[in-house]
């Protein structure tokens, strides 16, 4: 049975009903165009909470220049229709106005600095994206108080970095990283995958199978694995690669034993895609010369390598 949750517009609006809601709340925060993966987050947020809030948001402060904000889906009637099957109790869809209300990118607004961390990976293609991101989280921090949020792990850089931000500010947010909900195929579900065509749908497989691959040869050490997803993402010429790296799990530099990830983001065609796994190294890295592909970095040191 589908109920339908309370639409609030306003800071007024979510405050008033927020007074009203005792018990555990849950936020999953979304920019829209929802579908199963974000369906998914809902049903942990259910386990976590009494009460679950999906905040509908484009956020225009992590976009860059001639990056898709314009042409980002917007589906609030069916975002709406998918929270009501979930059972969300309320959707938090404000207007820009609303959530900036002296402006985006006014010079007089406080912002969130992602550090370091928020440099490399995407930080590095995305110049201020982890600052818009982090901004416009820990504004729904703010004005929901949730008790705990719920994030996916396909945008792992961005649960690293908000679970950081909620521990380095002491909010009182609990952060749950919840698993990446994949197509039949492996390909990850994300809202832009509708901007590829029939030819690039099948390209973008590639992102997954390089990260299987790369897993598959973990047990001979960092480059062995590099090498394995490396050599599956050049073999598609569909997939401009942005970059692949191999890191700990908190993204510092690849444990030679133990567990990590992996992480690659690429372009199909004009969208940009992005996909990551856990990864288990079991012995030390041999000597990377001895078994890099022509072409290939070579560095032994280097854990993250970018297309030229």
């Amino acid at each position: 049975m589908t109920t339908t949750p309370v639409l609030a517009s306003t800071r007024e609006e979510l405050r008033s009903w927020r007074a009203q809601r005792p018990g555990r709340v849950a936020l999953v925060p979304t920019m829209g165009a929802l579908h199963e993966g974000h369906a998914s987050l809902m049903r942990t947020a259910r386990e976590h909470a009494d009460t679950v809030v999906v905040s509908v948001f484009v956020n225009p402060l992590q976009f860059g220049e001639g990056e898709d904000l314009d042409r980002y889906p917007r589906t609030l009637d069916a975002d709406l229709e998918l929270c009501a099957a979930e059972g969300v109790d309320v959707v938090f869809a404000p207007s820009v106005e609303e959530v900036y209300p002296h402006g985006v990118r006014s010079e007089r607004a406080v912002t969130v600095d992602p550090g370091r961390l928020g440099e490399i990976l995407d930080g590095e293609s995305r110049p201020g994206h982890f600052t818009g991101v982090l901004t416009v989280v820990a504004k729904l921090f703010g004005l929901v108080q949730p008790d705990v949020a719920v994030f996916g792990q396909k945008d792992y850089q961005q649960l690293a970095l908000i679970t950081r931000m909620a521990g380095d500010l002491c909010l009182p947010v609990e952060v749950v990283g919840a698993e990446t909900v994949r197509e039949a195929d492996g390909l990850a579900l994300s809202s832009r995958n509708r901007y590829l065509d029939a030819d690039q749908r099948r390209a973008a497989v590639a992102l997954s199978r390089a990260l299987r691959a790369a897993r598959e040869r973990a047990s001979y050490g960092v480059p062995a694995a590099r090498w394995a997803a490396m050599s599956v993402l050049k073999a598609e010429p569909a997939v401009e690669i942005d970059y692949l790296a191999l890191t700990s799990t908190d993204l510092g530099e690849a444990p030679e034993t133990g567990e990590g990830r992996i992480l690659v983001a690429a372009r199909v065609g004009t969208t940009r895609l992005i996909d990551n796994m856990p990864i288990v190294f079991d012995r030390p890295s041999v000597i990377e010369r001895s078994i890099a592909p022509a072409g290939t970095a070579t560095a032994a040191s280097t854990t993250h390598e970018r297309s030229s």
